[in-house]
């Protein structure tokens, strides 16, 4: 299975006993939405509610912390998701959150993972049976995992990298707020960005009609950015999640070392010590 799907592929395969579908969505807080509710009201046949938003370390005080692979592997057995199943995530999200799923779950090694291009918005303007209700899914076995921690930056490390210039920082956040011509309200902090950080708003990344952009066209946009693919990437943004779609796009394009700062924005820019740049990307 490919690391993107479409809508076509899905509905072909939709139903095969060895293929568990998704719903990863998750929206701002201030967006008004309840993606449970709606995923209630609306979802692709066969879909379960994965509730990205619980799929955290609840000891972090930061938003959105990536957790560990206990409690990983634990939700995913409660959603019915055994050992050996393929998963497909998709969203009805303006922040494309199948892309944080996709990162979260690689991450801890669970290698046959895919998103629907276009999401859940594609597949209804095509026109295709969609259903509601909920179920509760029979509790699977546990996988194993094995979690690739080199892929996750700490404060720390993205400290000495200032020094090292061993790896490219690329921030997903909208120009206003990388530049800090807008505060970041989403988490009550003052625009900016980490000191010779690049910026690639995810939302340049996708077509009209929300799917990704062809791969030539990616590799364009991460170089007028600044970007090099082929060496070491970090993605940053607010809290982690727009930039897991940084990070789901280079592995489109099939780079070698990409890393997530997990803390990004919200914690760079709360602790008063980093230092901190305004203005465009140097």
């Amino acid at each position: 299975m490919e690391k993107l799907v479409s809508t076509k592929w899905l509905a072909y395969a939709s139903g095969q006993a060895d293929l568990v579908i998704f719903d990863a969505s998750l929206h701002l807080p201030d967006a008004g939405r309840d993606a449970g509710a709606e995923f209630a009201a609306a979802h692709i046949p066969g879909a379960r509610f994965l509730d990205l938003a619980s799929l955290h370390d609840p000891a972090s005080s930061l938003p959105g912390k990536v957790p560990d692979s206990v409690r990983v592997a634990e939700h995913l057995s409660a959603l019915g998701a055994r050992p050996g199943d393929r998963i497909v995530l998709y969203d009805d999200s303006n922040l494309h959150t199948a892309c944080r799923a996709w990162y979260l779950l690689d991450l801890h090694g669970v290698t046959d993972v895919a998103v629907l291009d276009g999401g859940l918005s594609k597949w209804r303007a095509e026109d295709r049976a969609i259903e509601s209700g909920t179920d509760t899914p029979e509790a699977g076995a546990k996988r194993p995992l094995a979690p690739s921690r080199g892929r996750i930056r700490s404060k720390d490390e993205m400290l000495d990298n200032l020094a090292a210039h061993k790896e490219q920082v690329v921030d997903a956040r909208d120009k206003g707020r990388f530049t800090g011509e807008i505060a970041d309200t989403v988490h009550n902090l003052a625009g900016g960005h980490i000191p010779g950080a690049k910026n690639l708003p995810f939302t340049q990344l996708f077509a009209s009609d929300g799917t990704f952009l062809p791969v030539p066209e990616l590799a364009d946009a991460f170089r007028q950015a600044g970007i090099d693919p082929q060496q070491p990437v970090v993605t940053s943004c607010g809290s982690g999640v727009t930039a897991s779609v940084l990070a789901f796009a280079l592995a489109l394009l099939g780079a070698p070392e990409v890393a997530l700062y997990d803390g990004s924005w919200s914690e760079w820019g709360a602790d008063p010590a980093t230092p901190k740049e305004q203005g465009p990307a140097q």
